[in-house]
C-alpha cells in the first residue's frame, strides 16, 4: 500500500486500511483491516511493522524497503519481509519479496505497480503454499501529512486470491 518511495529519514508513518479478499469457488469474501507503523532510517531505507486482522486469521510482520532508483521518471524499490500468522488455531510463518515501481502522473498523484511473492508454511500440518500477485495502485497526496492509497491485488497463481484495499497514510515529519 505505497509507492516505490521510502519514508523520509527521521519521519514516521502510520497507516490504516480495510482489505477485502475475494473468495475463490465456494469460499466467502473476507474483510479485515491492516495497521502499519514505519520509520525512515535513511534517504533510501525504511522499516515497517504490520498487523492484519480478519475474522479467523491474524498476521503480524515487518519489512524493510530499499529505494533502488530515485528521482528518475520511474522510481524502483525492493522490499523484503516476514510474517507470523494464526489461522483457526494453527500457527504459520512466511517471507515476502516485492519489486515495486512508481511514477508521478499529476501534481499530487502517483501510479504504482508491484510484483509480490510470498512463501508460507503451517507449523503443525507442514502445509506449504506460495502466493504471487500483480499489484497496481495509486497514491494521492491529500496534504503535507496525509496520503490516500488504494490498490488491487491480482492473483497470478492458484494459491492466491484477488484483493482490494483502500486507506490513508499519516506522516509525522522530522523538523
Amino acid at each position: 500500500m505505497n509507492s516505490a518511495e521510502t519514508i523520509n529519514k527521521g519521519n514516521y508513518k502510520l497507516m490504516a486500511n480495510p482489505i477485502m479478499v475475494f473468495g475463490k469457488g465456494d469460499a466467502d469474501n473476507e474483510t479485515g483491516v491492516a495497521l502499519v507503523g514505519g520509520y525512515g532510517f535513511g534517504h533510501r531505507f525504511d522499516v515497517e511493522a504490520k498487523l492484519a486482522v480478519f475474522d479467523n486469521v491474524r498476521f503480524f510482520g515487518a519489512d524493510a524497503e530499499y529505494w533502488l532508483v530515485k528521482d528518475e521518471p520511474v522510481d524502483v524499490s525492493v522490499i523484503g519481509g516476514f510474517h507470523l500468522g494464526r489461522h483457526d488455531g494453527e500457527n504459520s510463518k512466511g517471507f515476502d519479496l516485492t519489486a515495486l515501481a512508481s511514477g508521478q502522473v499529476a501534481d499530487r498523484l502517483e501510479l504504482y505497480g508491484g510484483l509480490d511473492f510470498s512463501r508460507n508454511s503451517f507449523d503443525n500440518s507442514g502445509f506449504n503454499y506460495k502466493t504471487l500477485h500483480f499489484v497496481p495502485g495509486i497514491e494521492y497526496k491529500i496534504g503535507d501529512k496525509v496520503d490516500f492509497v488504494t490498490e488491487l491485488g491480482l492473483a497470478l497463481n492458484d494459491d492466491s486470491s484477488h484483493y482490494f484495499s483502500i486507506g490513508f497514510a499519516y506522516y509525522v515529519r522530522a523538523r
